[in-house]
């Protein structure tokens, strides 16, 4: 599964990858495992997207990663997502995740 976080402000985001041990998805598609880290720079990778593509952290493996989903996704079975990856967002204030799709 790939995990990406766009949320470079975030504790566990490592050049766009999710190094959290769990992620879990409130109700209100918010990914509330995010933790702001102030001492982390704010970067925008569409900035320069066409002169240098952003550097990206080698992929997770999904089984050293436990992902809950509290909200009525369809990818949530149980309250496990079983999406084939995860984009958290930047755009807003909030760490909105992106895959979510109403069932």
């Amino acid at each position: 599964m790939d995990i990406r976080c766009r949320k470079t402000k975030c504790k566990y985001n490592d050049c766009y990858t999710c190094r959290a041990k769990g992620i879990l998805v409130s109700p209100h598609v918010i990914c509330s495992t995010f933790e702001k880290d102030d001492a982390k720079p704010e970067l925008d990778s569409t900035k320069h997207l066409f002169e240098k593509p952003p550097e990206y952290a080698p992929q997770r493996d999904s089984k050293a990663l436990s992902i809950h989903c509290r909200t009525d996704c369809l990818f949530n079975h149980d309250g496990k997502c079983v999406s084939n990856g995860i984009t958290i967002n930047s755009i807003t204030e909030k760490p909105y995740c992106v895959s979510y799709l109403k069932k």
